[in-house]
């Protein structure tokens, strides 16, 4: 399911992405030679042209019928065999389907690119980033009006928040309310998350117990955070309250029953799963006594624990019971609200760049693996769609890296030649095109390897 929704998310992203680039194409009457979903070297699943008036067809075609060839004006559609991509095939234009130039004629051509004014150029390079932008808006939107909005404040979590390795370094505590950062009143996890690791928080008041404690982090905090690989700063803390049992349950054999709150491993208390999963791991291939209570009665079992260490209970969803804040948005109110989130996305977005570009940020890139794991086991139309609105985020910010190969490269290429009036020459941009697919390749390697090897080593 995670890579089905991953295969459509990028789909659609890839589909609206060149589609802007057709889009300004046709517009400044440019040929369009190919538009494709999926990459197809060797062959295509599907080639398709209309012309004569109806359209004609080609199936696991190794190249384009001769037929085809002969209405070069209209652009051929297809669908490659290699997933995860697409293209916009631009007459006149260097680009990664034409990267030594062997396509451009000698003489410039009005239908080509690269015969067009250099404002022109700029919208048609620039298609795929504004359509990815503009779409992502219109998704949050459409998120904002069909479900709202759903947030968990601090203080609605009664037990309080466990915290990572890293965290708990520094200072923090199971158990611990954040209640601001550098004087900044905190709502929810994600706000006290971007404070920390974007804004570089350093003074947090935490209420622990009924007590208020200063935590000071250093410089490295975030560095630290992002280079431990840990996935989540916090989770909200709840008592082992058993929900289910697993098959031949050590745990149901012995006793327990759905409903039962697990307080004490061998009289040593446990407030809370994570610590009761955290004490139970010490007493593997041996007998424990667990403390429960049922209908507010204190009682005990023995267990005597295999070499997994668990009893084959998992908890009540206790998260289910807590309060959320729900917002719900008309259709004039959906608008605005979609457009700040977006454009807040995309700030945050930005702002991890500073970590991204660090050894320990570096050593967390992910691909394709990475992505795929931020979508559910099951489906889910909300979380599908936010994902897919984060990732045209993505994507967008992404291409206007200036780096040639990507749109950014282009645009830096066409607003120097608007700027100073000199056109670089097709020979630079083929050296430049080299350069940047060198460079995309290398990071696409680096990043699906991080993936891998945390696959390998179990951090996935």
């Amino acid at each position: 399911m995670k890579l089905l929704a991953l295969m459509l998310s990028l789909s659609f992203l890839v589909l609206i992405h060149e589609g802007g680039h057709f889009f300004f194409a046709r517009l400044f009457k440019t040929r369009v030679e190919k538009f494709y979903l999926f990459f197809n070297p060797w062959f295509s699943l599907l080639r398709a042209k209309k012309y004569e008036g109806r359209w004609h067809f080609s199936f696991f075609s190794a190249k384009s019928p001769e037929e085809f060839e002969k209405y070069p004006d209209n652009t051929e559609w297809g669908i490659g065999w290699l997933p995860f991509g697409g293209y916009c095939s631009i007459a006149g234009m260097i680009d990664e389907n034409n990267a030594d130039g062997s396509k451009l004629s000698q003489t410039v051509q009005p239908w080509e690119y690269r015969s067009k004014k250099a404002w022109q150029r700029l919208l048609i390079i620039s298609g795929g980033v504004l359509v990815n932008f503009i779409g992502a808006l219109v998704i949050y939107c459409t998120i904002m009006f069909t479900w709202g909005t759903d947030t968990l404040p601090l203080q609605n979590v009664p037990y309080g928040y466990d915290y990572n390795t890293t965290a708990q370094k520094y200072g923090f505590r199971n158990g611990d309310y954040v209640l601001s950062i550098d004087g900044k009143q905190m709502y929810e996890m994600k706000d006290v998350v971007s404070e920390l690791l974007l804004n570089g928080g350093k003074q947090v008041k935490v209420l622990r117990g009924q007590d208020t404690v200063m935590i000071s982090l250093s410089d490295k905090f975030a560095k630290e955070m992002v280079g431990a690989g840990e996935k989540q700063f916090a989770v909200p803390r709840f008592p082992f309250v058993i929900g289910s049992f697993a098959d031949n349950s050590l745990g149901q054999k012995a006793g327990l029953r759905v409903g039962d709150s697990l307080v004490a491993i061998n009289a040593q208390p446990t407030t809370s799963f994570s610590e009761f999963k955290a004490k139970l791991a010490r007493y593997v291939n041996a007998p424990v006594v667990i403390s429960y209570y049922r209908n507010n009665v204190l009682d005990s079992v023995k267990i005597n624990l295999g070499k997994d260490g668990l009893i084959g209970a998992a908890p009540k969803n206790f998260l289910a019971d807590v309060k959320y804040d729900h917002h719900s948005y008309n259709l004039l109110q959906s608008v605005p609200k979609g457009i700040s989130y977006g454009v807040e996305t995309l700030v945050s977005y930005v702002k991890q760049f500073k970590i991204v570009f660090s050894k320990e940020g570096a050593s967390q890139l992910g691909g394709f693996g990475s992505i795929g794991s931020l979508f559910p086991e099951t489906w889910d139309w909300l979380r599908f769609w936010t994902m897919t609105a984060f990732l045209s985020i993505i994507l967008a910010f992404m291409n206007v890296l200036p780096i040639p190969a990507l749109d950014g490269g282009h645009i830096v290429f066409t607003l120097w030649e608007m700027v100073t009036g000199r056109k670089p020459s097709d020979k630079f941009l083929e050296k430049a095109q080299m350069v940047g697919m060198i460079i995309l390749f290398a990071l696409l390697i680096y990043a699906n390897g991080n993936d891998l090897f945390r696959w390998l080593t179990g951090r996935m």
